[in-house]
């Protein structure tokens, strides 16, 4: 089971970054120990992972001898595509194979129990972790109510960032963990920094080292003092101040008094 559900995880990672918001899932269907079928879920709005396996085994009478498996619980709603769970037993595979539950409201465990109060059999949390792992940003969105967030700095062997009322951006990091550092702007949806930051490093904050595309620009800004001829204000990528002041199309306004763990479902 495990080998097929790895098969599962290497698939669904196909679907990155188009199936975005949706999570990443893949799925193969096997019959005597040979894969028949397989399918992932290439981009939001399309056919789900189970959808595509399903569709493309030839010999469709095999289903019914074969075992599903899918990285993630198949849903149980109507959402932008039927619900996957009536499919699968509509074709009447008698057993699937589960990664991870899918904890998002509309189905969490619903899937299972439309799969189960059919007669099939259901095996769950096989390759768990790694199947969560390649959803972190979806999972922690849906149990923690907020977005993933990844903590960034550089620091000397001696835990320093940099140097007392040092006035210009000091190069301690290394071309290894800019590289890593560029990859995950490509990944996610926006990086944010403080009005220091953009003031003294007058960095791009785009995506340059490796392929893909810019994050949203965010900066930290009360006072909307920053100059405007700052790197961050240019055109390559979109940029949102936060600030007390005022809220337009580009700025956000908040009380940085009262600041809530709420904002950052807001940026």
């Amino acid at each position: 089971d495990k080998k097929y559900m790895q098969v599962c995880i290497d698939l669904a990672l196909k679907g990155f970054p188009l199936a975005f918001p949706n999570p990443m899932v893949g799925c193969v269907i096997v019959h005597n120990d040979s894969i028949i079928g397989q399918g992932y879920h290439q981009k939001c709005g399309s056919h789900h992972a189970e959808v595509n396996a399903i569709a493309s085994v030839e010999n469709k009478e095999l289903l019914e001898q074969s075992t599903l498996y899918v990285s993630l619980e198949p849903c149980a709603h109507f959402g932008k595509t039927p619900p996957c769970a009536d499919l699968i037993v509509k074709s009447k595979i008698p057993r699937v194979v589960i990664g991870s539950l899918d904890t998002f409201s509309e189905v969490n465990g619903k899937g299972i129990q439309r799969l189960k109060e059919a007669g099939i059999e259901v095996l769950t949390k096989v390759l768990e972790k790694d199947c969560r792992a390649i959803n972190k940003r979806f999972f922690t969105f849906h149990e923690k109510k907020r977005p993933y967030v990844i903590l960034k700095w550089a620091q000397t062997t001696d835990r320093y960032i940099a140097p007392l009322n040092q006035k210009e951006p000091l190069w301690i990091s290394s071309p290894k963990s800019k590289t890593l550092v560029h990859l995950w702007r490509s990944q996610e949806q926006a990086i944010l920094v403080g009005r220091k930051t953009a003031e003294l490093d007058n960095p791009l904050l785009t995506t340059r080292e490796v392929e893909g595309k810019n994050p949203i620009r965010i900066v930290l800004d009360r006072e909307l003092s920053l100059n405007k001829d700052l790197l961050i204000f240019n055109d390559d990528a979109p940029t949102l101040v936060v600030n007390d002041k005022l809220s337009s199309e580009n700025h956000l306004k908040v009380d940085f008094d009262n600041l809530a763990p709420s904002l950052l479902k807001e940026l």
